[in-house]
């Protein structure tokens, strides 16, 4: 069995598909968490300079999708041919697109930029996505692919904690989205999963 080692930040959001991909496959793994202040001194020895990073028996792997594609192969929750596995990558890639709109909105530096684009991601990109999505979701049985569990389910479901913290206010739970709420749910029925999110550590996000 490798080694592993997973370096991230002390929050949840692209870690935690990770994190959520090896407590489902039970698989042993060392959760490396780092703080704001820790990250300087670390930066230089991350390949590309940016976390999450897994370590597999010494060797550093970069990218949080090509981790959870690696991952879900081996816990069984890929796809069991390139056509599934297109199918899974699809919805997850265009659930990124909305991940990466809400995150410019949040890390936006000017005060009314930032106003700006979360009023439009609140209005309009949020809806249009979620509203995607639980379609999806209801066409597949409560599953984002396939009609059966796959790492876009675990993905999603995993995401679901940032949301809360970047939408605040505006988002929590995918409430209006019941469909997406089932994808949640089935996700956290696997008893490994729901461990892990009843005993994880506190954080911000």
């Amino acid at each position: 069995m490798p080694v592993y080692k997973l370096h991230y930040f002390n929050i949840t959001a692209l870690g935690e598909p990770i994190r959520f991909l090896f407590h489902y496959g039970g698989i042993e793994f060392e959760d490396i968490r780092y703080n704001s202040e820790d990250w300087p001194a670390v930066k230089n020895n991350m390949p590309f300079g940016q976390m999450p990073v897994l370590e597999i028996d010494g060797k550093k792997i970069v990218q949080s999708s090509a981790i959870c594609r690696y991952l879900a192969k081996q816990v069984g929750l890929a796809g069991d041919n390139d056509f599934e596995s297109m199918q899974i990558d699809s919805v997850l890639d265009s659930f990124n697109d909305l991940r990466l709109k809400i995150s410019a909105a949040l890390y936006e530096p000017n005060e009314e930029i930032k106003a700006e684009k979360r009023k439009t991601v609140v209005e309009e990109t949020l809806p249009y996505y979620l509203g995607k999505l639980d379609e999806i979701a209801k066409e597949n049985d409560g599953h984002l692919a396939l009609k059966k569990l796959t790492w876009a389910d675990l993905y999603i479901a995993a995401f679901q904690t940032y949301f809360n913290f970047a939408l605040k206010g505006d988002f929590k739970d995918f409430e209006g989205y019941p469909n997406l709420q089932k994808v949640v749910s089935n996700a956290l029925a696997n008893e490994n999963v729901k461990k892990w999110v009843e005993s994880r550590p506190e954080t911000i996000c």
